[in-house]
């Protein structure tokens, strides 16, 4: 059972049939996030497609070797999985994809643990504006004020937006957290400019940590499920 996700036709799903075989005609193109030319073909009462064969584009093997960029692809298989509904096409989405995997990779062939986190944040950002969920991140939920520079934000899990320090007290009663003012211009560019743009080496895990937070619980929230790669992610950190 193979689960893709196509430029044209959404996300697909499709029994390979005969893929374990040592000479199988899929090789390595079934491989987790690999972008291949997959030829298939459906049946207009089958929910299942039927994989043929499948022409491997790039393979994300050289990832493999290093822990944090493999998490990361676990993470974004498992979001795809749970926002991008059946057969509806999604080319924004298709190209984000393609644009993340590609700044995963080492330039010059060099490890850079920055492009992982920066290519997390910038797939949860966009993944959830795609959806239409992202909320306005300049304005309060409570009070419609604008959180404008230094203004303090916080944010709760089964909430859509941000709080004001004014209206925290009365608004977010149980477990709450901030998202910085940084965190928020760091989200402002990200919706301005292609990943590629965003310099990677003066990224961590610890930057932006809150930002990330505040994305999936909006994907949990509507999902209606925990995500298990992203407390995986923040592996390190304290208790996400």
């Amino acid at each position: 059972m193979v689960s893709f996700l196509t430029r044209d036709q959404g996300m697909l799903r499709g029994v390979a049939k005969r893929a374990r075989r040592s000479k199988s005609s899929f090789g390595a193109g079934l491989e987790r996030l690999s972008h291949v030319r997959m030829a298939y073909f459906q049946r207009e009462t089958r929910e299942l497609v039927n994989l043929d064969s499948c022409e491997l584009i790039h393979s994300q093997f050289g990832l493999v070797s290093d822990y944090w960029a493999g998490v990361a692809l676990d993470y974004f298989a498992e979001v795809s999985e749970q926002l991008l509904p059946a057969a509806e096409p999604n080319e924004k989405f298709f190209r984000l994809l393609v644009a993340v995997l590609e700044s995963l990779r080492p330039a010059g062939g060099e490890g850079d643990a920055g492009r992982v986190w920066r290519a997390v944040a910038y797939f949860s950002l966009w993944a959830v504006k795609l959806s239409g969920w992202l909320p306005e991140l300049d304005v309060c939920l409570g009070c419609g004020s604008v959180l404008d520079g230094p203004e303090r934000a916080f944010f709760s899990r089964g909430r859509a937006g941000l709080i004001c320090g004014h209206c925290r007290p009365s608004l977010l009663a149980g477990g709450s957290w901030e998202l910085s003012a940084e965190s928020r211009a760091i989200a402002g560019d990200m919706l301005r400019k292609p990943v590629a743009q965003l310099a990677a080496g003066n990224w961590s895990q610890a930057k932006a940590a809150d930002l990330r937070r505040f994305l999936v619980q909006q994907i949990e929230s509507h999902a209606e499920r925990r995500l298990t790669t992203a407390a995986l992610m923040e592996e390190g950190l304290a208790a996400y």
